[in-house]
Parts: structure tokens; sequence; C-alpha cells
């Protein structure tokens, strides 16, 4: 793996800690060790996009989601996000997403908003070397209801006016689009993607969530499901571990289990006809866990 992929992985993560404060560049080239010139270059190669414009990107998100989530006035969140008027705001969130901030804080739609880049994956760590795996458990499992719901998701590969949505495509678009749209529909909030059964297969899916009644906006690419009923789950669990170093082995157990296990054994059987099988995957916050429908055995 490259030495510059990382260094472009620890700028990306200063970036985030740091884009309240407007750092110019010459300052983030410091961070990396390289010159302004080379250290812009760099970031360009790995990331497909100057840093300007991945901060700029970034600071419309992050200054979307306080609008969503904070009764902050819009004038100090331009502030806080380095525009210079409210005025440069609603410009520029206008020209991105297609609605002024007030229009978006009375009805946060989904939007593109731009995630924090990850160009460092698990595999990457491990080919270079990677950390000691130090977090290791045992799956478990555990019981959880999971009320009514409706689902809204990418089921397959779409195209949207924004480009191609689907984690092998565009994965940044499509997990800009649910981010953008899940704090305000908590019934399946942690659920974020899973698994439909297609003629004895599983299909991977993605999406967020969200209430029964929900008459909301459908994004460009997107499926919204009929009511998937109440039911209780299998929750197959890993606590926190860290992603870099244990992500790939921790999901094979959790899978390993998940997918072998027999529910007879405690009382249950499968209830994927009717709902879907869901994924979490918080690394250091959830942990990694997979959910499986189930119904008591009469």
């Amino acid at each position: 793996m490259n030495k510059g992929v990382y260094t472009v992985q620890r700028l990306i993560d200063w970036i985030d800690d740091h884009i309240t404060e407007n750092p110019p560049l010459s300052r983030m080239a410091e961070q990396a060790g390289y010159s302004p010139w080379y250290c812009s270059e760099l970031f360009r190669r790995i990331t497909g996009m100057t840093v300007r414009e991945y901060m700029a990107k970034r600071r419309l998100c992050l200054a979307a989601f306080a609008l969503r989530d904070t009764n902050m006035p819009i004038i100090e969140i331009a502030l806080t996000y380095g525009f210079s008027s409210q005025q440069a705001l609603t410009r520029a969130f206008t020209n991105a997403y297609g609605r002024a901030p007030a229009a978006y804080r009375r009805n946060p739609v989904p939007i593109p908003v731009t995630v924090k880049k990850i160009v460092v994956t698990p595999l990457d760590n491990m080919e270079q070397g990677g950390f000691m795996m130090s977090n290791l458990a045992v799956p478990a499992y555990r019981v959880e209801h999971i009320p009514a719901h409706r689902f809204l998701g990418v089921y397959g590969y779409a195209e949207t006016s924004e480009g191609a949505v689907w984690p092998a495509h565009d994965c940044d678009l499509l997990c800009g689009i649910v981010q953008s749209f899940t704090a305000g529909h908590p019934v399946v909030a942690n659920h974020t993607a899973g698994w439909k059964w297609v003629n004895g297969e599983r299909k991977y899916f993605y999406g967020v969530g969200v209430e029964p009644d929900y008459q909301g906006p459908v994004p460009e690419g997107f499926t919204l499901t009929g009511i998937l009923p109440e039911s209780y789950y299998l929750v197959f669990f890993h606590p926190p571990f860290d992603y870099l170093s244990e992500n790939g082995e921790v999901m094979r157990r959790v899978e390993n289990l998940a997918w072998s296990f027999d529910p007879a054994s405690i009382g249950y059987e499968w209830n994927e006809a009717l709902c879907q099988d869901y994924q979490r995957h918080y690394p250091e916050v959830l942990g990694y866990q997979v959910l499986r429908p189930v119904k008591k055995i009469k």
C-alpha cells in the first residue's frame, strides 16, 4: 500500500477535526509533512477532488446536519462552518442541494451530503502488516423486538441525476443520502443495510427504516417498501472493536454464527418470508450486528 494513502487518510481525519477553523492549505500541508503543492496533488490523485473541494463539501454537509439537528440560528451555522454570511451559505446550499437552508430546516428531505472520506480499508491495513488483533470476542446473540416499519433503500444498481448509486459504484453518494435522512426517523435508525432473500439467495440492500405512515419523498434510485410487520429478531453481535485491524475477522465470525444458527434450538423459527434481515455496522460504537427475524414455534 502506497505511503501516500495513509498520509491522505491522516489528513482527512485532521480536516474533520479542524474544519470549523477553516485552516489554510499551508497549515494542512504541515500535518502531512509535504509542500502545499504536493499535498494538494496527492490529495487530488487519491480522493478524486482537491482539498478545497473536499472541505467545501464537508462544511456543507456539517451545516446541513446542524440545520437538521439543532436550533442554532442560520447565520451562526454559516459562520461556524466557514461561510462569510448567511447569504453565502444559502447560495452554496441551494446550488448543492436544490433548496435553501431555511426550507431544508423546515422539511429535512434526503439530500446527497458528502460523508467523511475513507481511503484506507481494513484490507489495506492487513496488507501493510496492520495492527495486532486485540479485542476479538466470541459472537453472541440476543432477542430484540422491532416495530412495524417501511424501508427506504436501494435494492440494486440505480442511476440518479447525481450519478450511479450502489456501494460498488458510488458508496459515498449513497451513504450521504442515507446519513442526511436517518436522524428524523428513529424506528430502525440503526439499520442502514441488510439482506433480502430472493429465490433462496441473499441480496444486499442499503437505506434507512422509516415509519409505517411515511409519506415523504423517495430519493431518486431508491425504493420504498410496503409495511414490514413487527417481529422479534435474533441479533448476532460482536462488541465494539478496532475497524482497521479487526473488521474482517469480526464480520466473518458474526456472519458465520448468524447464517448457520438453528433458531429451533431456542423455540423460534425464521420469519424472513415477511421481514428483512438487517445489518448494523458501527465498529467503535455498537460493534457489528446481523439481525434475522424470528417467530415463536407454535
